[in-house]
């Protein structure tokens, strides 16, 4: 049987489990996760392999992933509200670490819970809640930035999503976030101009492939034909 909370001991879990190592009213904290910090550091911090993130384009810039699992850390279960997050770098440098929660987890907080302990890690003066349904381009899943933290060089964003997760938190370097969209642009144009070039030499490969093992069987086969 499910141990039921009341909602005041669900939102202490979600402070616990989700954001009390961020240093109060720092914005450009998760945790301890420092946005700008370099791949190799934030994979040793994360318990992962640098070779493990995930690259998602190399030119212009090098944009890659790296995603980590809270809950399978050595966390406990009992506190541990995020079930994965996603570190994204730019050129090798975090720009974007985006936390998705477990439904279950926070099964029963509603938004107002979920704002008011994250506000106990980056302050209370949030824009709450946040007008004309301000959606980044980027958030494709989002329904509303429920609650926006930001600063000069930084922001926090609480976002209700449409699928999936119901809540997730995005933290950015505010600076690089039109950079990385643009760049990623970039290398789809670029994908999509070398897609006949890629094709061609794809099934140049199958050709070339397909030719080497016909030229083995034949070896085999020649020297026992009777017709």
């Amino acid at each position: 049987m499910r141990m039921i909370l009341t909602g005041s001991a669900l939102t202490a879990m979600f402070v616990l489990g989700a954001v009390s190592a961020a240093t109060p009213a720092d914005l450009s904290k998760y945790r301890n996760f420092q946005l700008g910090a370099d791949l190799t550091t934030v994979s040793a911090q994360a318990g992962e392999k640098a070779t493990q993130a995930k690259l998602i384009a190399s030119r212009p810039a090098r944009v890659q992933e790296l995603e980590w699992l809270p809950q399978s850390a050595g966390s406990s279960s009992q506190t541990e509200a995020a079930k994965t997050v996603l570190f994204s770098f730019y050129n090798g440098q975090l720009y974007q670490i985006t936390v998705d929660y477990d439904r279950y987890r926070i099964e029963g907080l509603t938004a107002d819970d979920i704002v008011e302990a994250v506000s106990q890690a980056y302050g209370a003066n949030a824009t709450h809640p946040v007008p004309g349904k301000a959606v980044e381009a980027s958030y494709t899943n989002a329904e509303e930035v429920v609650a926006r933290w930001e600063d000069a060089e930084y922001r926090i964003d609480l976002i209700r999503l449409r699928y999936g997760p119901p809540f997730r938190l995005v933290a950015t370097v505010k600076s690089l976030a039109a950079t990385v969209q643009a760049a990623l642009l970039e290398a789809k144009r670029l994908d999509n101009l070398d897609a006949p070039q890629r094709e061609s030499a794809r099934a140049a490969d199958e050709a070339q492939t397909e030719r080497a093992r016909l030229d083995k069987i034949r070896l085999v086969n020649k020297p026992t034909f009777r017709p």
